[in-house]
């Protein structure tokens, strides 16, 4: 490479189109625990990113998405599919 060229990496696929979808699996995991405890006082509480990286959320968001687009990918129900098909809210 010459001297003072710039590097540029070719953008993936993957991940630019998941990340965004562990935030916002990780916000509503973070508001769903929320409104269980907070009952009727919850507002609708908006995390920062990294107040859902130090509590977790963000870490299990990352496992749910993973795993349902590793089902949808096999052609196997995804958690949410389950639940739906067995009833439970």
């Amino acid at each position: 490479m010459p001297r003072g060229a710039i590097e540029v990496r070719a953008r993936g696929k993957f991940w630019p189109f998941v990340r965004p979808l562990i935030w916002e699996k990780a916000q509503s995991l973070f508001q769903a625990e929320h409104a269980k405890t907070m009952s009727e006082d919850f507002t609708g509480l908006t995390a920062e990113h990294s107040e859902l990286r130090e509590a977790g959320y963000f870490y299990t968001a990352k496992l749910l998405v993973l795993r349902d687009l590793w089902l949808m990918k096999k052609g196997l129900p995804t958690s949410e599919e389950e639940e739906h098909a067995h009833g439970s809210f």
